[in-house]
């Protein structure tokens, strides 16, 4: 018999790919100008002249070395490199033996939850929050705990996380900035959640861990993204250069187990063995080498930037509600009723497709990803008019 909680998942993709296949559709029956794509998360803006210079400089060297597994964990002199940059980057102790090489975030939190976690614990996200946590914290056999960030600022609310923690609860996982609303945690709002972690902890008599999902890091206009290691040394950071370097669909990224964590050597052992139990094992070996001559690359978010503004100021003068994003390249907008679902549906009437936020874990509001063409946001307006407008001829 197979999987029937594997069966479910596979007959029921997420909302975001679902859109984004059927926006793959309507652009093919109707021309691609004409669809206004808003739903997944897959960056326009070129990856920089430098990876594709590394990689031609790689595709010189020895093709069996090259092309060859690197250690489960990752080539050491890689992950050397990544581990200096963190310590210049935010003046902490990082040292390659704490660092776990994946394909991307997504193979990073499926292992940290392994890693951290029992059958039967819980493990605590903000929401609104990116869908799949639900799916790997459930694989692991945990429960998904949801604690409601503040409205409208979209901070973690950290008295209801203080209430929310129980003596099952092992992680709380946190993304700054956010997806879906863009918000980025304040440096004071972190250090508010790290004094309720640590007093759990008293309180319980257990480790409580910090997992910082951090793809969008470097996608900020103007704000500070704290380290969170350095305000609350039991943290796991999983981190993608998906986004940062324009490279979605190479698939490679890191979990960084603080150094400051009181039991840091063993929770990199464990680290390294749920990747090992999940066959998250030896990532992509030309991208780990091409990542080490470019980790101090930075990002181009100028584009977003533009972005951010055709869209907010369209969208304001059309009369949208929206929360102001200060990192990421999403905008979370008030859906025009209740029933976001319902909303998204409407949309697709106008060739607009917004990703209801049923799925991020609430109700009333679309996520718009922005990390599109400027023409796309432009032609857009019309139909965000013509949606409105439905709205108020009822």
């Amino acid at each position: 018999m197979i999987n029937e909680a594997m069966y479910a998942l596979g007959d029921e993709p997420s909302a975001i790919r679902e859109l984004f296949a059927y926006g793959l559709k309507r652009k093919a029956e109707i021309g691609d100008d004409k669809v206004f794509d808003f739903s997944i998360g897959n960056p326009s803006v070129p990856a920089p002249a430098a990876v594709k210079e590394a990689i031609l400089a790689l595709m010189e060297e020895d093709p069996v070395t090259l092309h060859g597994y690197s250690p489960a964990a990752g080539d050491p002199q890689v992950k050397q490199v990544i581990a200096d940059a963190i310590s210049r980057k935010f003046g902490v102790t990082a040292t390659p033996g704490q660092l776990y090489l994946t394909a991307g975030a997504a193979a990073g939190l499926a292992i940290s939850i392994a890693a951290l976690t029992h059958p039967g614990d819980e493990v605590l996200v903000i929401s609104p929050y990116f869908p799949e946590y639900k799916t790997w914290i459930e694989a692991a056999g945990c429960t998904i705990v949801e604690v409601p960030a503040q409205v409208p600022s979209f901070q973690i609310d950290t008295e209801a996380v203080a209430a929310a923690i129980t003596p099952k609860t092992s992680a709380v996982i946190v993304n700054s900035p956010n997806n879906p609303v863009g918000a980025v945690y304040t440096r004071e709002n972190l250090e508010a959640l790290a004094t309720v972690l640590r007093e759990a902890e008293e309180r319980l008599g257990r480790p409580i861990y910090l997992i910082s999902d951090e793809p969008y890091r470097e996608i900020t206009y103007g704000a500070e993204v704290p380290y969170v290691p350095a305000i609350y040394p039991r943290t796991l950071v999983c981190y993608s250069y998906s986004k940062a370097l324009s490279l979605p669909g190479e698939r490679i990224g890191y979990i960084y187990v603080s150094d400051a964590m009181p039991d840091a050597r063993d929770v990199a052992v464990a680290v390294a063995g749920a990747g090992r139990a999940l066959g998250y094992v030896c990532a992509p070996v030309l991208l780990q080498k091409a990542i080490a001559r470019v980790v101090d690359v930075p990002s181009d978010v100028a584009a977003y930037a533009e972005n951010r503004r055709l869209l907010t100021e369209g969208l304001a003068q059309l009369g949208y509600e929206f929360v102001q994003p200060d990192g990421a390249f999403y905008l979370w907008v008030r859906a025009l009723e209740p029933d976001a679902q319902a909303f998204s549906e409407r949309a697709k009437g106008f060739e607009l497709l917004l990703v209801p936020s049923n799925s991020f874990g609430c109700e009333g509001w679309v996520r718009i990803s922005y990390c599109v063409s400027a023409d796309t946001i432009k032609g857009a307006m019309p139909a965000f008019k013509a949606l409105k407008e439905s709205y108020e001829q009822e």
